[in-house]
């Protein structure tokens, strides 16, 4: 019983690793129109995660947990023509976000599926958890 337990731990970390992981997608996303407030300033720097595998010694098993959330400075800022804007620089360029918003919706897409997939782990356990019970009732 103690497997089926270990499962279900294991699949709780890796939900909330990926939870972790769809908040700062959508930050990225909410801040993916947000310009530089002035020439001489950056724009919102796109934000990733990265994740570590660490031995949980109690249970004997390596469990996912978020290492770090870092800064993606090797993507350059895109240029956008806007003179009205505050941002603006002398010829009227702003710049923009590092975001694309379409790699964003598919790191978000895959992050759900890893969530569901976890969660679909910690269901099966909870089955075969509940099954062993009413074996052992009979």
């Amino acid at each position: 019983m103690s497997e089926l337990f270990s499962a279900m731990s294991i699949s709780a970390h890796g939900m909330r690793a990926q939870s972790e992981r769809v908040r700062v997608i959508a930050e990225n996303m909410a801040n993916a129109n947000t310009a530089a407030p002035t020439p001489d300033e950056d724009p919102y720097t796109r934000q990733f995660i990265v994740f570590k595998n660490v031995l949980d010694r109690e249970m004997g098993a390596k469990i996912v947990e978020v290492s770090k959330i870092g800064e993606d400075t090797k993507k350059p800022y895109p240029v956008k023509f806007m003179p009205d804007h505050p941002g603006a620089d002398e010829n009227g360029y702003v710049k923009m976000p590092n975001v694309d918003s379409l790699i964003e919706a598919m790191d978000m897409q895959e992050a759900q599926r890893s969530y569901e997939a976890n969660l679909g782990m910690i269901e099966q356990s909870r089955n075969m958890l509940l099954q062993t019970i009413d074996i052992l009732r009979r």
